[in-house]
C-alpha cells in the first residue's frame, strides 16, 4: 500500500443506560435468558484449531454456583509446547504484515462488539464474573471497545514519531515486533482486560499465547469468538486457560519467550519476574515484563470536603463490584470533624443496597467470584470482628449457601497501621481511619507510607490549598489520582491506567505508553552521499 493512512479518530463509547423499558435492557435480558439455558464445552484455540484435552473445569455463576455455564478443557505442557510452535509459524507473516491491516482486525472488532457482540461479552461477564448490567457494560462493552479503537489510533501516532533527516542523510525508525511471542495473563474482574492484554502486543505485530484466570474462562472464550470474526489470522493470539502451574511455568521456560503483560496478584507478578530473572541465559531476548498488580486504594478526606459527595463516593468506589477492582476504594482518612456526620450518611447508603442475582436488575451488588475469594474476605471481616482496635461500623454479614454473597461493610479502626489499612482486600470491605483535623500533614504522609501499594487514590477537598498539599504529599502514592472522584472508573484516552510500587511496571494500559512496550526499534541512516575517500579536511597540510 502507498496510502499515508489516517486512523479514525476515536471517541469512547457511549455507555448504555439499560432503563426499564429501552430496547437494549430487552435484549440483554433475552441473552440472558439464552445463555442460562444452554452449557457450553469450552475448547482450547492453539493455531486457530480446536484442542480438547478431556482435563475439564467448570465455569459456574458466582452468585448460583450451582448452575454450570459452560466447561472448558484445561492446557498442560504438551498443549503449550503445541502452542509455541504455532505462534512461530504465524510470527513472520503476522509481524511484517502491513500495519494498517492489522489494524482493521482491531477496527472492525470494536464495531462487532458495538453491535452483535454487546450482549455476548455483557451477559457472559454478568453471568460468570457476577456483574449488574452496569458493571458489565462499562466493562466487557465500552472500555474494549476503547481499546480497539484507540489503540490502532496510538500506533499510527507511534509509526509516525520519526526522528529528523539533515544534509546527506535521510533518517528513520522502523518499529519491529519482538522476536518470539508475548504471554499474557489475564485476571477475572474485568473483560476490558482480558481484550486488551492479548490484543495490545499483537496489533504492534507481536504473537501471543493467552492464559486467562480460571474464573473468567466463559466470557474469554466469547473474544477469540469475536476475534476470528474480525478476522485475526490464526495462531497470533492462542487460547491455553489452565492453571498456573500447568500453564506459566512451562510457558515461561520457553527460549522464544520475548514478553509478559500481566494484570493479577503481586505474589504471582513477583513470582514470574523471579522466574524471568532465573532463566535470562536461555531467552533469545531480554522480555519484556509489564504488570498491573493491585492495590490498595484510599480516599483523603479534608474537613473542607462536601458530606453528600464524599459519601457517595465511598459507596461506589468501596462497593460497585463488590470491591473487586484493582482500584477499588479500600481505605478512608476522615477528619473526626466530619466523621458523625459522614458517618451516619454512608451508613444510611450501604443500608439501601441490594445485593443478589444479577439477572435481577434492582441489584447494585452481585457475589465475589469464588470460594477461595470468599473465604479471603471473610477472614478479614472475622478478624475486624475479634480485635479490640476495630469496629464494624454497618455489614459484616456473609453467606455462601446459594452464592457468594458478602455484605458492603464499613470497619472504622483505631489503629491506622491496622491490618486491614495495609493489605489488599479485593472484596467489599472499606476500612477508616479517623484522623485529628489539625493533622492534616501528618496523616498525608501516614497514608503515602502505610501500604506498599501506588495505583489509585483520591483527594475530597473544597480548599485549594488543601488539595494542593495533598497532591505534592501523595505524589508517589498513586499512579492515579482523583480529585474530588472516588477512585475508580478510569476511561481509554482519558485517564491512562496503571501504578508503581507494589502495584506494578505503571506502563499505563489505554495509552501510546503501553503500546510501546510491544515494539523494538531499528534505526535506518541512508547516506546520500557517501564519501569516496576516508580524509577529513583536517589532514590537509599547511
Amino acid at each position: 500500500m502507498n496510502a499515508i493512512v489516517k486512523v479514525p479518530r476515536p471517541s469512547n463509547e457511549p455507555i448504555f443506560s439499560f432503563a426499564s423499558g429501552t430496547p437494549e435492557r430487552a435484549s440483554l435480558k433475552a441473552q440472558l435468558k439464552k445463555m442460562l439455558g444452554e452449557t457450553v464445552e469450552i475448547p482450547l484455540i492453539i493455531g486457530g484449531k480446536e484442542v480438547k484435552t478431556g482435563n475439564l473445569a467448570d465455569c459456574r455463576c458466582p452468585h448460583d454456583h450451582n448452575h454450570l455455564l459452560a466447561q472448558y478443557h484445561k492446557a498442560g505442557p504438551e498443549e503449550i509446547k503445541m502452542a509455541v510452535g504455532e505462534a512461530k509459524k504465524a510470527w513472520k507473516d503476522w509481524s511484517e504484515m502491513d500495519w494498517v491491516s492489522r489494524a482493521s482486525v482491531f477496527l472492525k472488532a470494536a464495531e462487532l462488539l458495538a453491535t452483535k457482540y454487546r450482549d455476548i461479552l455483557n451477559a457472559s461477564t454478568m453471568l460468570g464474573q457476577s456483574k449488574t448490567p452496569h458493571q458489565a457494560e462499562i466493562d466487557a462493552a465500552c472500555e474494549l471497545i476503547d481499546f480497539y479503537r484507540y489503540n490502532p489510533y496510538y500506533m499510527k501516532q507511534i509509526y509516525a514519531e520519526q526522528p529528523d533527516s539533515v544534509g546527506d542523510s535521510w533518517n528513520y525508525v522502523e518499529y519491529r515486533a519482538l522476536e518470539g511471542f508475548v504471554f499474557a495473563v489475564t485476571p477475572f474482574n474485568f473483560t476490558s482486560i482480558a481484550g486488551n492484554l492479548p490484543t495490545s502486543p499483537a496489533m504492534m505485530g507481536n504473537v501471543v499465547l493467552w492464559k486467562p484466570a480460571s474464573s473468567a474462562v466463559y466470557s474469554a472464550y466469547f473474544c477469540t469468538q469475536l476475534w476470528k470474526e474480525a478476522g485475526l489470522p490464526d495462531g497470533v493470539i492462542n487460547f491455553i486457560p489452565g492453571p498456573g502451574r500447568y500453564v506459566g511455568d512451562p510457558v515461561l521456560e520457553k527460549e522464544d519467550m520475548a514478553g509478559v503483560h500481566f494484570t493479577g496478584s503481586t505474589a504471582v507478578f513477583q513470582g514470574m519476574w523471579k522466574t524471568i530473572g532465573g532463566n535470562i541465559m536461555n531467552y533469545r531476548s531480554y522480555p519484556r515484563i509489564v504488570g498491573e498488580t493491585g492495590g490498595k486504594d484510599y480516599v483523603f478526606v479534608h474537613a473542607s470536603a462536601d458530606l453528600e459527595i464524599t459519601a457517595t463516593a465511598l459507596v461506589r468506589g468501596a462497593y460497585e463490584y463488590q470491591g473487586q477492582k484493582c482500584s477499588a476504594a479500600s481505605r478512608a482518612y476522615i477528619p473526626q470533624s466530619l466523621w458523625p456526620a459522614l458517618k451516619e450518611r454512608l451508613v444510611d447508603q450501604v443500608k439501601t443496597i441490594k445485593m443478589g442475582d444479577i439477572n435481577d436488575f434492582s441489584m447494585f451488588m452481585g457475589a465475589v467470584i469464588d470460594k477461595a475469594a470468599y473465604d479471603s474476605i471473610v477472614e478479614y471481616i472475622d478478624y475486624a470482628k475479634s480485635s479490640s482496635e476495630a469496629e464494624i461500623i454497618v455489614g459484616g454479614g456473609y453467606d455462601d449457601s446459594k452464592g457468594y454473597f458478602i455484605e458492603p461493610t464499613v470497619v472504622l479502626t483505631t489503629n491506622p497501621k491496622f491490618k486491614l489499612m495495609e493489605e489488599e482486600i479485593f472484596g467489599p470491605v472499606l476500612t477508616i481511619f479517623s484522623y485529628p483535623e489539625n493533622e492534616y500533614a501528618k496523616t498525608l504522609q501516614l497514608c503515602d507510607t502505610t501500604s506498599p501499594y501506588a495505583l489509585t487514590g483520591s483527594i475530597f477537598a473544597n480548599d485549594r490549598k488543601a488539595i494542593e498539599v495533598a497532591s505534592k504529599a501523595l505524589r508517589h502514592s498513586a499512579g492515579n489520582f482523583y480529585i474530588n472522584d472516588k477512585p475508580t472508573g478510569a476511561v481509554v484516552g482519558q485517564q491512562p491506567f496503571g501504578g508503581a510500587r507494589g502495584s506494578g511496571t505503571n506502563d499505563k494500559a489505554g495509552s501510546y505508553l503501553n503500546l510501546l512496550r510491544w515494539v523494538s526499534a531499528r534505526t535506518i541512516k541512508e547516506n546520500l552521499n557517501p564519501p569516496g575517500d576516508y580524509r577529513y579536511p583536517y589532514m590537509d597540510e599547511d
